[in-house]
């Protein structure tokens, strides 16, 4: 997905840690990777590579293996979301694990090892995490027995209650005690009571509900279609939908990165055989800027620094090696570029 980043990846769906302030109301230091940019390379199938890489954008210093760096043992899986939350930052692996480490220095404060299957990724509520999954897939490589997975203790342990929601679950955003799913398969967003830990309603969407984000005090949802995608809104008081604006967006992938002033920037691939790429400039309020604003091949993630104005777009190289980051500034013009892991997806912002 996400990042949570989601992106969302990002964050996908990319969002900042805030910090505890002591006594005195000073802040707290920030520690070695609460400041630039976090990128997730996802990994390879099969070799389950996947890692963190850490970007000081001031001195392009970049740090390979963050993780295997500061933990001595490789991540060992595939990575496909980064969620910041509170001290810690979670790491969700769609090959059933989710590993845990503290924000500042990487280091391992605990895990969620047992019980998932492919989770894609995590909203903290309270103490407790809440996992989103496609869980197993069947004969038919279908998944009817999705679920968002239910942990008591921020520090990871064991699953103690699977929620049955719609196929294919993706991003997750909590409000308040209320947690809103992304089926990105059926077309619902669910809402999941975290007291409850049930749902208690299901809202039918337009298109492929990929990632939530916030906008001009709106809570929205950016959705996929063969054609078009889609921004929705919500009435949080009721938990309706409120608007719904459709863009001639034809491909998309359902990465995406957040720009500044309401400005969003949508990877769109053509797939076999031809394997046409580009990212399409849009706003989220309509109508559109540019739909076919750059082109190229190999687009895999994407992620926006908001405070320097500058575009990542990842380039998986079809997971021939390593990947690549080129960044752009908010013309599209080209910067720099850099190599990163392998399959880069989804960038933190910080």
């Amino acid at each position: 997905m996400k990042l949570k980043l989601n992106q969302l990846l990002g964050a996908f769906l990319l969002s900042f840690i805030l910090f505890s302030c002591s006594n005195s109301d000073s802040e707290q230091p920030r520690g070695a990777y609460e400041q630039g940019i976090l990128i997730m390379n996802e990994g390879n199938f099969g070799t389950n590579d996947g890692e963190v890489y850490h970007l000081d954008p001031a001195t392009q210093t970049l740090k390979s293996n963050v993780f295997e760096a500061e933990n001595l043992r490789p991540f060992a899986g595939l990575l496909e979301d980064m969620v910041p939350a509170g001290e810690n930052l979670y790491l969700v692996a769609n090959t059933g694990k989710v590993e845990i480490v503290d924000a500042g220095t990487f280091k391992s404060t605990g895990a969620v090892s047992g019980g998932l299957d492919q989770p894609r990724s995590l909203e903290v509520v309270g103490s407790k995490l809440f996992i989103s999954d496609y869980g197993p897939y069947n004969a038919s490589y279908a998944t009817p027995d999705s679920y968002v997975a239910v942990v008591d203790g921020l520090n990871g342990g064991v699953v103690s209650k699977k929620i049955e929601v719609s196929n294919k679950p993706e991003d997750l955003f909590a409000y308040g005690k209320y947690i809103f799913v992304a089926g990105s398969e059926e077309g619902k967003v669910e809402i999941i009571d975290a007291d409850k830990e049930e749902v208690i309603k299901v809202l039918e969407v337009d298109g492929h509900p990929a990632q939530f984000f916030e906008s001009d005090g709106r809570v929205w949802l950016f959705s996929t279609g063969n054609d078009e995608v889609y921004f929705q809104s919500f009435h949080m008081d009721n938990f309706t939908k409120a608007t719904t604006n459709a863009l001639p967006v034809a491909n998309a992938t359902g990465r995406i990165a957040f720009g500044n002033d309401n400005i969003f920037y949508v990877v769109t691939s053509t797939g076999w055989p031809d394997y046409i790429d580009g990212v399409s400039r849009v706003s989220v309020l309509g109508p559109e800027l540019d739909l076919d604003w750059m082109s190229g091949s190999g687009f895999y993630g994407i992620g926006y620094d908001k405070s320097r104005d500058e575009l990542y777009v990842a380039n998986s190289n079809g997971f021939q090696g390593n990947g690549t980051i080129t960044v752009y500034d908010k013309e599209g013009a080209e910067i720099r570029s850099f190599e990163t892991g392998r399959g880069p997806s989804g960038f933190l912002f910080y």
